[in-house]
């Protein structure tokens, strides 16, 4: 089994549609260890309709869309990191984070150190807007704190070349690419989106 883990620099930057189609693209399976709201569809539903995958079942499936610790807490759970040990699966499996990579998992754990526990590689997504490259940096060096191998920076949204330039100088980091914004988002469109977009041989070179 060989693992890659999917985080982003903040909430709603289009991590799960960037992890359908890595998930996709590898034919791999998709885990996502903790669900935090529970609306017209969770990240695994959208991940199975967009990469037509394998999903595996969340560890903790959480009704308040909040942060995993103030989810947990308010149905009276406590998320133990003991738990959400990577599954063992035949291929590779895409791994999904939630929100950055400071977000509690309870009140002594960060996602972050869940991370560095695993050990596998790490794809960080990170948006194009404004305010990007204070975030991304932040986050690349967070991670390579924390002792995680970083694989490169995926950017989603409009395209900023002086602006991802300038993060992959200063971080020293690869970049793997940008997905843009896709309409109509289906399997299809994502599909051609990420083999036009993306390095995916760094990505699977990642997974050897």
């Amino acid at each position: 089994m060989t693992a890659l883990v999917v985080t982003g620099t903040d909430t709603d930057i289009g991590k799960t549609v960037f992890a359908a189609g890595l998930t996709q693209a590898l034919g791999a399976q998709y885990w996502k260890p903790v669900q935090s709201g529970l609306g017209a569809e969770t990240d695994s539903q959208v991940v199975a309709r967009l990469s037509g995958q394998r999903v595996l079942p969340e560890g903790y499936l959480l009704n308040l869309p909040a942060s995993p610790h103030l989810s947990a807490e308010a149905e009276g759970v406590s998320i133990d990191p003991a738990q959400l040990v990577l599954p063992q699966v035949d291929g590779p499996l895409v791994v999904e984070g939630a929100g950055g990579l400071m977000v509690p998992l309870n009140r002594d754990t960060l996602y972050l150190d869940l991370f560095a526990q695993w050990g596998a590689p790490v794809v960080l997504c990170a948006r194009t807007q404004l305010g990007t490259i204070n975030h991304t940096l932040l986050s690349v060096r967070a991670l390579r704190g924390a002792g995680c191998t970083v694989v490169g920076v995926a950017f989603i949204g409009a395209a900023e070349p002086e602006v991802e330039e300038t993060i992959c100088q200063f971080g020293k980091i690869r970049h793997l690419g940008r997905l843009p914004q896709i309409t109509p988002l289906t399997s299809d469109t994502l599909r051609a989106a990420f083999e036009a977009q993306i390095d995916l041989c760094t990505l699977r070179e990642a997974l050897a």
